[in-house]
Order: C-alpha cells, then structure tokens, then sequence
C-alpha cells in the first residue's frame, strides 16, 4: 500500500488534525490514556533565517488518565524538524509556552498547566540510537535517594517530559507498540524516485493501526497535499542551495585566512631575519669600535 509520507509538513498535519488518529498516536508514545484531545489554533511553521531547515510546531490540550488512574490536564507540544537545527529556536518557542496558562473561571490569574514536549526529528542525534527517547522526570527525596510518588502543582508547572522520536532511526526492527505505530515515518521505505510516497505492508499493522495507514493512503490521491509536498522540496532546496553557497563562501574566507596568515609569517620571518641581520651589523660595529679603541691605546702606550 502507498501512503502520504508524514515527514512533510502538510502531511504531518493532514495526520494530527484528525482528531482519533491524533489521540492513537498520541496515547500510544505517551504510553497513558488520553480521554480528551483539542488541537489548539497556534500552528506555527518557522524557516530558519540562513539555514535550511524548518520547524512545524502543533500544539494539543489533553486530558489524560495516568497509570495512577487520576486525571490531569496537560498541553502537548509536538516540533518537527527536517535537520539539525538551532536549539536556541525550540527553547524559544517551548519559553512561549511557560508563558501562558489556562484560564481559571472567576480568577484573574490563568492556570500554569503542565506541558509535554514530543520532537520528531528528520536527523539522527549524535551519540544517541534509539528511535524513540523518553525523558521521564521523578521525584527524590535528596537525603535518602528514594522516589517520592506525589506530585506537586508546583513542580509540575516548571518542569516537563519529553518524548524524541529519531526518524532516521525507525526501521524493520519494532520492538514496541509505539515503534510498529510510528513505522509510518520509516524513510527507509520511500517509493524510488518519489520522495512523497512510502511503500507499506498494510498487513504487518494490527488492526488498531489501520486506520491510520488507511487515512495517510487516502492523502495520496490528495492533489492539493501533493502540490504542498512539491512547493516544500522547492523551498528546502532552495535552503539547500543556500547553505552549499554559504559553506562555499565560508570555505573562500578561510582559505583567504590561510593565505592572510601565510603571507603574515613570511613578513614576520622577512623582519626577523632583518632584525638578526642589524644585531650582526651592530655587533660588527661595537668589534670595529673595540678594535680601533685597543689600536688607539697601544699607540699612546709607544
């Protein structure tokens, strides 16, 4: 079966902004129920200024079931990017949203709600394999090291968990429900030739996951998505062709250096050999004074 590939912006959204198949995709990485789903207005997809990369960024407010079996409300907060980006931009945009809050019926002051950060990344990290990363906060009494199994509205507003999912690194190797569901990004299954369409085993998917198969199949035959996909390859190769003209001119600046730097080495070692050469004359010199000075005395002693 031939499905949309999800890695492209429009697709990505095609995808979150059902809302059943959010809530699946959802609920299956964060590993918790998730009773109510709204996809919040804010979708923001940014362009870097000088690098080829974008951020897609959606945001969701939930209501979750915990293990515990209590309920908390949270704000989801999805980024996706292409490439290697600026970190300085994600924490940007997670500092927006410490800012708001939810507002409170009868109360000036809107509520700080507990947030969630899940970054689907279309580049591997650095040191790290694993397709799916959690970062899992807990509570620990300092004095004796054991976990404290409350938690607190006030800890819970200042810090958060997170959930990065490396695309590059989802492969035929599933090894838990949340990898066999996100196999939906697997590049390695991308059609030869067509960068927007994965080829994919409908019947290695259990049945829950269909849907979702079924759903990025239908945005195949999607003319205004295909268009979207298109005018994305244009842009990042536009990025593309930017950033090999940067690295070109970067590359021009530093051989420029070098030469600079080549050129400041000969005039240092020209001066220096001038400044060996006037310590000769000048030690030649104070030789010719103490010879004519031992001449002069052996005179006046005859």
């Amino acid at each position: 079966m031939q499905i949309a590939n999800p890695i492209y912006d429009v697709v990505f959204k095609y995808l979150m902004q059902n809302n059943e198949i959010a809530i699946l995709i959802l609920s299956t990485i964060l590993e918790e129920e998730i009773l109510a789903l709204e996809l919040l207005p804010q979708e923001t997809a940014m362009v870097s200024e000088n690098r080829g990369f974008t951020v897609y960024q959606l945001d969701f407010s939930a209501r979750i079931k915990t293990a515990g079996g209590y309920e908390r409300h949270v704000i989801i907060e999805i980024q996706k990017a292409k490439f290697a980006t600026d970190i300085m931009r994600f924490r940007r945009y997670l500092g927006e949203q410490y800012k708001k809050g939810s507002p409170v019926q009868g109360k000036k002051t809107p509520k700080a709600i507990p947030i969630i950060s899940i970054y689907f990344l279309g580049y591997g990290l650095e040191h790290v394999t694993a397709p799916v990363i959690k970062v899992l906060r807990r509570y620990y009494d300092a004095a004796t090291g054991e976990e404290i199994p409350e938690r607190e509205e006030f800890i819970e507003s200042l810090t958060h968990d997170s959930f990065v999912i490396q695309i590059p690194q989802l492969g035929p190797a599933r090894k838990t429900a949340t990898e066999r569901l996100l196999s939906i990004f697997d590049q390695h299954r991308m059609l030869r030739g067509d960068s927007h369409i994965l080829e994919i085993d409908e019947k290695a998917y259990p049945e829950e996951y269909k849907k979702v198969v079924r759903w990025l199949n239908g945005a195949v035959s999607e003319t205004k998505i295909r268009q979207n996909m298109e005018v994305e390859d244009n842009i990042l190769a536009g990025f593309e062709d930017l950033e090999r003209q940067i690295a070109d001119m970067e590359q021009t600046i530093e051989d420029k250096d070098k030469v600079i730097e080549d050129k400041d080495k000969v005039i240092g070692d020209k001066e220096k050999a001038l400044d060996d050469k006037d310590k000769v004359i000048g030690d030649k010199d104070k030789a010719l004074e103490e010879k004519d000075r031992l001449i002069a005395e052996l005179q006046k002693s005859r």
